[in-house]
C-alpha cells in the first residue's frame, strides 16, 4: 500500500533544487542602530544631552525704553550741576570747610585736566581734547543705551550714570574751561584723596556696575 503523499516543505524543495539556504538571523530591537538626529537649526535653541530641545531666551533691545535710562542720566547731571553751583557760591577757592572731621571737607578746586589732574598744566589745548573725548563718549553711550538688552538693567544703570557724569564735566569744560571739584576725602593731614565731584562719582559707580555686569551677568543672559 502506497504511503500517502506528504506536502514538501519549502526548504526540502529548495534543497532538491540545489539552492543554498541562508538561515535567518533574528535581530533584537536593542541591536538596532538609531539613525542620527538631524541637527537643529532653529536660532535661539539648543539640545540637551538627552536630546530635548530647550529655548534660549531672546534678548530684546531697550529701544524706546532707553528714555527711562536717559532720565537717570538727567538726574545725575542735574545733581552734579546743582552741587557745583552751590560750591561756587558758598565756598572760597581752596579754603576747606570741615564736614566730618577728620575725613571729609568741602574744598572748592578747579581741574584743568582729566582725572587726578592729568595734563592740567598742558597749556590749554587739553580743554578741547577732553571736551571732544567726552562728547564722543556721550554720543556713543546714548546710542548704546538704545541697543543694550532690555534684560540687562544693571548694565543700563551703569551706562546711564556714566553718561550723566560725562555730560556734567563736559558742560564745565565748555562753560568755564575747567571742571569744578569740591568733595575732599582725607585722613587728617596724612592722606588726601584727589578732590572730585558728583559727576566723577557717577562715572566711577557706573563703570563699576558695567564691570560687574560683564563679569557675572552677561553669560547668564546669553545661555
Amino acid at each position: 500500500m502506497d504511503e500517502p503523499l506528504k506536502p514538501k516543505l519549502d526548504e526540502e524543495v529548495a534543497v532538491e533544487a540545489g539552492a543554498t539556504l541562508t538561515p535567518l538571523k533574528l535581530v533584537n530591537a536593542t541591536d538596532k542602530k538609531e539613525s542620527p538626529r538631524p541637527a537643529h537649526v532653529t536660532t535661539g535653541s539648543s539640545l540637551t544631552p538627552k536630546g530635548r530641545l530647550i529655548k534660549t531666551p531672546k534678548l530684546i533691545a531697550n529701544g524706546k525704553r532707553a528714555f527711562v535710562w536717559y532720565l537717570l542720566s538727567l538726574v545725575v547731571l542735574g545733581l552734579d550741576q546743582w552741587t557745583k553751583w552751590l560750591a561756587e557760591t558758598k565756598l572760597t577757592f581752596h579754603e576747606p570747610v570741615p564736614v566730618i572731621e577728620p575725613f571729609l571737607n568741602w574744598t572748592l578746586a578747579y581741574n584743568y585736566g582729566a582725572a587726578f589732574s592729568f595734563l592740567a598744566d598742558a597749556g590749554g589745548w587739553q580743554k578741547w581734547f577732553f571736551s571732544a573725548l567726552a562728547l564722543v563718549m556721550s554720543l556713543f553711550l546714548i546710542v548704546y543705551l538704545i541697543k543694550a538688552p532690555r534684560q540687562a538693567k544693571l548694565l543700563s544703570v551703569g551706562l546711564a550714570m556714566v553718561l550723566g557724569g560725562a555730560v556734567g564735566n563736559l558742560i564745565d569744560r565748555l562753560l568755564h574751561g575747567h571742571v569744578i571739584d569740591f568733595i575732599h576725602i582725607h585722613s587728617a593731614d596724612v592722606w588726601h584723596y584727589p578732590i572730585f565731584n558728583i559727576a566723577d562719582m557717577g562715572i566711577s559707580i557706573g563703570v563699576a556696575l558695567i564691570i560687574i555686569d560683564m563679569l557675572f551677568l552677561e553669560k547668564k543672559r546669553s545661555s
